[in-house]
């Protein structure tokens, strides 16, 4: 894992847009991160009901969220809003 790129426990249930939000850090950049129930529901096989599901799963699956997102950002794979988006 890239040292340069750290990620914080802000882990959070956006209801408009279905995702679970959390954030990077790289050289003092904050990154918001967003990880698609889509993507969540793929890696574990599950369906998900509710956002008390969402984040469990994203916790469950949280080092293959975060290796997902590094390599997101590692290749520049910004939205227009500066945003990592894992669908």
């Amino acid at each position: 894992m890239n040292q340069s790129i750290l990620f914080s426990d802000d882990v959070q249930w956006n209801e408009e847009t279905q995702t679970i939000l959390f954030s990077a850090q790289q050289m003092g950049n904050l990154i918001q991160c967003h990880v698609a129930i889509s993507w969540l529901e793929s890696e574990s096989g599950g369906v998900i009901i509710n956002d008390a599901d969402a984040l469990r799963v994203f916790e469950e699956y949280r080092f293959d969220v975060e290796e997902q997102a590094e390599a997101l950002i590692e290749d520049e794979e910004f939205n227009a809003s500066g945003e990592i988006i894992i669908n």
